[in-house]
């Protein structure tokens, strides 16, 4: 199993930034996508912000341009560098990966247990 820690949530005003980490660890023979997603109160999950192994990236329309997505292989973490935010924003950020344990497995999947991000107006 892998495991994923988040961290770098909390509260800021409308126009501040902040930073969001993930950890992968575990069982890891190699992991593809990474993203981050969110769920506001009353809302569905939503694709905030995902990036390939390779470094490819793609964001939802709203956070398109306010949002960077980018991580490190070396260390299996994954970031997020959240600008401009939004009281819209608010939400429990989740972390999530696709990873192998053995070259030979299917792609699995791991879930974060979230971070709150709540952005005051």
């Amino acid at each position: 199993q892998v495991q994923l820690v988040e961290s770098g949530g909390g509260l800021v005003q409308a126009g501040g930034s902040l930073r969001l980490s993930c950890a992968a660890s575990g069982s890891i023979f190699s992991i593809n996508a990474m993203g981050w997603y969110r769920q506001a109160p009353g809302k569905q999950r939503e694709l905030a912000a995902r990036i390939t192994s390779g470094g490819s990236t793609n964001y939802a329309d709203s956070v398109k341009g306010r949002f960077t997505i980018s991580r490190d292989n070396a260390k299996n973490t994954v970031y997020l560098q959240m600008n401009s935010l939004k009281p819209e924003d608010t939400a429990v950020y989740y972390c999530n990966a696709d990873y192998k344990e053995r070259p030979w497995d299917p792609l699995l999947e791991s879930w974060g247990q979230g971070t709150q991000v709540t952005v005051s107006s």
